[in-house]
């Protein structure tokens, strides 16, 4: 009887299947299909948000002249005309209404031109806002790495899209263990080598004329 048990099992098994499985119930009535339960979506995680700010970030250290190195980044125009980026210098002043007030100088079509802006501050340390005509043109900005005294790694988001600088306080000090933590951040982002741009670090602008100065305060 118990090996007549174990053929039957089987078959039982199967049958068990089948009717779980079928949506005609006993007497040929439609049964309800069961309701699926939605599986839950996972949380929206900003891509600038991989690479945290770095700790006890003292604005007031950041002020003062940055000549960009190297970028990150899968900006069209980079990937389209990155063997033609010009020298590009950046100068951090700090406000006294918590903002940063940047100046970016750098060369298009053999003339030297001045951007001007405003970092915002956030409620967290080391992040920034660069604000656009609307909140959703807005640019996050982090400051991911920087020993204040030689280089920063700084991140801008706009739009979902992710732009990664390294910046020097000099034009001679790039080192090697800081162009491969630049890279390893930027890797994080899927920024692989393909997209890293080098930028020029000779011939940086001076003194620009009013004629040549985007003011861009508030906004552009």
């Amino acid at each position: 009887m118990a090996g007549v048990w174990r053929c039957m099992l089987p078959v039982v098994v199967l049958m068990c299947v089948c009717l779980w499985g079928s949506t005609e119930a006993v007497g040929g009535a439609k049964s309800r299909p069961r309701p699926q339960r939605r599986p839950p979506k996972k949380p929206k995680v900003d891509p600038i948000d991989l690479t945290p700010p770095a700790q006890n970030i003292d604005i007031q250290q950041m002020t003062g002249t940055w000549y960009l190195l190297n970028t990150a980044s899968k900006c069209s125009y980079l990937i389209n005309h990155g063997t033609q980026v010009e020298a590009t210098v950046m100068t951090l002043t700090h406000s006294s209404d918590q903002t940063l007030l940047v100046s970016t100088k750098t060369r298009r079509n053999h003339q030297c031109w001045e951007i001007l802006q405003v970092y915002s501050a956030t409620p967290t340390p080391g992040k920034l806002t660069l604000k656009g005509g609307h909140s959703e043109l807005d640019t996050k900005i982090v400051i991911g790495e920087t020993d204040y005294n030689s280089y920063a790694i700084m991140l801008y988001q706009k739009l979902g899209q992710i732009t990664m600088k390294l910046y020097g306080r000099s034009v001679d000090n790039l080192s090697e263990p800081m162009l491969t933590k630049f890279e390893q951040l930027a890797e994080k982002q899927g920024l692989g080598l393909a997209y890293l741009f080098p930028f020029p670090t000779y011939s940086h602008c001076g003194v620009v004329d009013q004629h040549h100065v985007i003011n861009c305060v508030p906004t552009c």
